[in-house]
C-alpha cells in the first residue's frame, strides 16, 4: 500500500474510531455511558494500530523451470535446438535448472544447439 493511501486509512479509520463513542457521550451521559465510550474507543484505536503493525503477505513462489535427463535434440538450416529449458531474451520467472540433458547438435548455418539452459 502505497504512503499515502496508508495515511488517508489512518486517518479515517481513527475519525471512525473516536466518531462512534462520541455519540454516545451527547446529551448529558452517566458513568457507564463514559466508561462504554472510552472502552469502544480505546478498543477501535488499538485495532488500528495492531491491523498496522501487520506484516503485509508473504509473496507467491516463483515457479522453477527444471528439465532432467532429456534426449537428443538436433538442429537444421537455421533451427534451434535445446535439450533442457529454453529461455529466450531472459524471458521467464523464477529458478531455472538442468541435469543430464544428453546432446544438443546443430548442423547448417544460423542453427544453433544448447544443452542446458539457453538465454539466447
Amino acid at each position: 500500500m502505497s504512503p499515502g493511501r496508508k495515511i488517508a486509512v489512518v486517518v479515517v479509520a481513527g475519525v471512525l474510531a473516536i466518531s462512534t463513542p462520541f455519540f454516545w457521550l451527547l446529551d448529558s451521559p452517566g458513568t457507564g455511558q463514559l466508561v462504554g465510550a472510552s472502552v469502544q474507543g480505546a478498543t477501535g484505536i488499538a485495532a488500528l494500530v495492531w491491523a498496522l503493525l501487520q506484516s503485509p503477505a508473504a509473496p507467491a513462489p516463483k515457479p522453477a523451470d527444471t528439465a532432467v535427463s532429456t534426449g537428443r535434440a538436433r538442429a537444421t538450416a537455421g533451427g534451434t535446438a535445446v535439450t533442457g529449458v529454453r529461455r529466450p531474451r531472459g524471458a521467464g520467472r523464477g529458478s531455472a535448472s538442468a541435469e543430464r540433458t544428453g546432446d544438443a547438435t546443430a548442423d547448417g548455418g544460423g542453427s544453433s544447439a544448447a544443452s542446458g539452459i539457453d538465454y539466447s
